[in-house]
């Protein structure tokens, strides 16, 4: 892992964390599939392997983070010797004693590095501080490279939104107690 150092953002950085790239491709998907049986209703996601690897972007626009990141309760960056790899974004409050992660961003060329562990564990530690019990994260059920890192640090699946994103993207849920 390359030596960085996790700190608070602050108005300067964001041009920064603006110009990291957002986006991914991935090969794999999870496919929702909701069957209605009167009086049930069984929703399932299956892991299924696309036809050759797709580029996806980002389901928020980067540059709104400009006019929003004061909104946050949290944004913490990992920063390098010469750049800025990657941030995490936190609020309180969208369930009880839980902390959401809102977007967790690692500039494509430092993935891999150990860099989206170490702002899953920073946020960890400042969700200890406030006496935050649960840690969740968000994701489209296409972003199967965050699943797997999900997954990786003990994370479980928790949930889904069907309309979470605009243009009425899914959003599945990974959470972790703290």
């Amino acid at each position: 892992m390359p030596e960085i150092e996790i700190r608070p953002a602050f108005s300067t950085d964001i041009p920064k964390l603006i110009a990291l790239d957002h986006n991914y491709t991935t090969g794999f998907v999870w496919q929702m599939t909701i069957d209605k049986m009167d009086p049930q209703t069984r929703v399932s996601f299956r892991e299924v392997q696309l036809p050759r690897e797709v580029h996806v972007n980002y389901p928020r626009n980067p540059g709104e983070l400009a006019d929003t990141w004061t909104e946050r309760d949290a944004l913490l960056l990992a920063e390098g010797i010469d750049s800025i790899k990657g941030y995490i974004s936190l609020r309180l409050g969208m369930a009880p004693v839980s902390a959401w992660v809102e977007d967790l961003v690692v500039d494509r060329d430092q993935r891999q590095e150990g860099i989206g562990t170490a702002l899953i564990l920073a946020a960890k530690e400042w969700c200890g501080k406030r006496d935050v019990g649960r840690l969740t994260l968000e994701m489209q059920p296409k972003n199967y490279p965050a699943i797997q890192f999900a997954q990786k640090l003990g994370f479980d699946f928790s949930g889904y939104n069907d309309q979470f994103y605009k243009h009425q993207e899914i959003a599945i849920f990974f959470t972790t107690y703290v």
